[in-house]
């Protein structure tokens, strides 16, 4: 089975199913010396835990990792990183009647055509319990970037089509986002969604939402063009996430009805950054003129564009924003069809959340931060 793999020069490779003994990751690439420690690795996988946001699924694991090979006396040694999460809530036998049974909106029919067998026990390796190897990984790699003072945060941006505030608007706050167990960035909107997903519960159904991302300190020039620009990479590692349906950055589809006037990023002067190519202090003074070998370093008026420009990062904050379809698994009757193409009702047995969106915050955390600490070791491969 291919493509359990991801990134250039940080590498990361994650393994096991939602029912098997762990799961986990190997991380390939990280430089050697980054101070690295258990806590680190256990922030973000208790952010993704489940059972600690309303309608969130009853199953309780604690995901404690175990710091395998590559760091010693608290720091990498840019040797292979390995991870290991032990499963320790499993309740395989609730699968038991959907052996033969294709469950809508789940991977069943396709896993099963694709290989001729698979794993009914919460989904196998398609499971949403996959991405616990992921955060890990992620936790790693936003070490690494820290040092640079690069900074990713992701936050609710809706469910079930009730808005959290925007930057800018009354009541946006992330340290809110943080505070509450659904990580709304808005007291009101927060408590309006608890009591939507409540509902829902009540009802036997779920609920999709967005999520919208931040990432700061990032410098100009990451980024690999043509076919590995930020932002192609970036979507590429998000719409990995399972239930990832789309994604759009900066102004996104709203660009498709505006008119260049409008979406263009007016550059200006006066950042105070070195210049971006020759290290030189800025900003340039009045009347002086930019001088080669490099251009002056430069901000925008505005960041339509997301961040990025022909698949460069521009110095201003990279923003994107991703779609979580409903979840699939949900008690309500359904129909559906069995292996043997016979036609059947089926309800979903099991612990499931009613929204994932809360718990997948820290999932695209983790996959921006690999996706950035890859580029930035590919940077340095840039020029001399």
């Amino acid at each position: 089975m291919a493509g359990n793999s991801f990134g250039t020069l940080f590498r990361v490779s994650t393994f096991g199913e939602s029912h098997g003994p762990a799961l986990g990751c190997v991380v390939d690439g990280c430089p050697a010396g980054i101070p690295l420690s258990v806590d680190d690795i256990r922030r973000d996988l208790r952010r993704r835990r489940p059972g600690h946001s309303p309608g969130s699924t009853t199953r309780q694991e604690g995901d404690e990792p175990e710091i395998l090979s590559g760091v010693y006396e608290g720091k990498t040694l840019g040797t292979p990183i390995a991870i290991l999460i032990r499963n320790r809530d499993q309740h395989s036998g609730d699968y038991e009647g959907l052996k033969d049974l294709y469950r809508p909106g789940h991977a069943d029919w396709t896993w099963e055509l694709k290989y001729g067998l698979r794993d009914p026990r919460g989904g196998g390796r398609s499971s949403g319990r996959e991405t616990a190897g992921r955060v890990a990984a992620g936790a790693i790699a936003r070490t690494f970037l820290a040092r640079d003072g690069i900074v990713i945060q992701a936050w609710t941006a809706s469910i079930g089509g009730i808005h959290a505030p925007v930057p800018g608007e009354e009541g946006f706050s992330l340290t809110e986002a943080e505070q509450n167990s659904l990580r709304v960035p808005g007291k009101k909107a927060a408590e309006r969604i608890e009591a939507l997903l409540g509902d829902l519960q009540k009802a036997e159904d779920s609920a999709g939402g967005l999520v919208s991302c931040r990432i700061s300190g990032l410098p100009p020039g990451l980024g690999e063009p043509v076919f590995d620009k930020l932002s192609a990479i970036l979507g590429r590692a998000i719409l990995s996430i399972g239930a990832c349906k789309g994604i759009q950055f900066g102004a996104g589809f709203a660009a498709a009805g505006s008119t260049g006037s409008a979406h263009n990023d007016t550059p200006v002067r006066g950042t105070g950054r070195p210049r971006a190519a020759t290290g030189e202090a800025g900003p340039l003074l009045p009347g002086e003129a930019a001088v080669s070998p490099g251009p002056p370093d430069l901000s925008f008026k505005t960041n339509n564009a997301g961040g990025t420009l022909g698949g460069i990062s521009t110095g201003m904050d990279v923003e994107f924003q991703a779609a979580f379809k409903p979840v699939a698994s949900i008690s309500r009757i359904q129909r559906t069809v069995d292996r043997y193409g016979a036609e059947q009702e089926l309800s979903v047995p099991g612990r499931h959340d009613v929204c994932i969106v809360p718990r997948v915050v820290p999932v695209v955390e983790a996959m921006a931060a690999l996706v950035l600490a890859d580029l930035a070791l590919r940077h340095r491969a840039a020029k001399v």
